[in-house]
């Protein structure tokens, strides 16, 4: 019998999940290097939306300190763990990083998992990354996610309280792993006279750094309801400028036909927490 790909092997878990990588992987804080391996692992923690990194003991160039040990409950975590939450969801030891003699506390730990043995996990921030040569953003690539853009001439209109936000016939659809579709519309088919510049920000690792607009007249609902990049990576450069909706929150046509509103962590706030 077929199985759909997405239900086999779901974003999400409760179990933790690991993938060797074959890029060397840096990190440094502050221009002083922390670490550099060409053993990095990616490790997708337990409700972890995306993956973080596990490199070898033995690679990093600082003194590690070992800490308290600590047992999160899985049950009491939130059905989705966002990049930007430091919670632990492995039970480990915390690890304390030093830094030109600086401690860096709550930002490491070594997982008692025996296949993780002698790797210790590290929060995206406050390090900077790169793979290669190349920055990372906002967090790890997932070699098991991609994103795909389209140009399209389907017509899609997007309202929200009743009033039309946007009309347009030259959309681009792009097309993210695991995620709803998402339709960018040119900025000369918005109403930009009815948004107000929002100070959301949000990066993503494939698209670079979101800056958002809301609908004020919508209060809550209207919060932060759109978002463009300015400055995309090389991924998003066919949207750079381009407006995109939460369908979650707006009511979207597409070629008349009213799309269902997708159920995501997106459904009540822009930043998924």
């Amino acid at each position: 019998m077929a199985v759909r790909f997405s239900e086999f092997a779901p974003p999400i878990s409760d179990e933790t999940r690991y993938e060797p990588r074959p890029q060397r992987v840096s990190v440094s804080l502050d221009a002083q290097p922390v670490a550099d391996t060409e053993s990095a692992w990616l490790v997708w923690e337990p409700r972890r939306v995306v993956p973080r990194y596990a490199l070898p003991a033995r690679d990093f160039a600082v003194p590690l300190e070992s800490g308290g040990h600590i047992s999160p409950d899985v049950a009491q975590l939130p059905p989705v763990v966002p990049p930007n939450l430091t919670t632990y969801t492995l039970p480990g030891t915390e690890v304390t990083i030093l830094v030109d003699g600086r401690p860096v506390t709550g930002a490491a730990y070594r997982p008692d998992d025996p296949d993780l043995a002698d790797r210790v996990v590290l929060d995206f921030a406050p390090f900077t990354w790169h793979e290669e040569d190349q920055e990372v953003f906002g967090h790890p690539h997932d070699p098991f996610k991609r994103i795909d853009t389209l140009r399209s001439s389907r017509h899609i209109r997007i309202a929200l309280d009743g009033v039309m936000l946007a009309d347009s016939t030259r959309p681009v659809l792009l097309l993210e792993t695991y995620l709803p579709q998402r339709w960018y519309l040119p900025r000369e088919d918005v109403r930009l006279d009815l948004l107000t510049p929002s100070d959301t920000r949000t990066t993503c690792a494939y698209k670079g750094e979101a800056s958002y607009l809301s609908h004020e007249p919508s209060g809550e609902a209207g919060a932060a309801i759109a978002w463009t990049y300015l400055h995309p990576l090389q991924d998003a450069v066919p949207v750079k400028d381009m407006v995109c909706f939460f369908s979650e929150r707006c009511d979207v046509s597409v070629d008349g036909v009213e799309q269902p509103r997708p159920q995501t962590q997106w459904s009540t706030s822009p930043t998924g927490t």
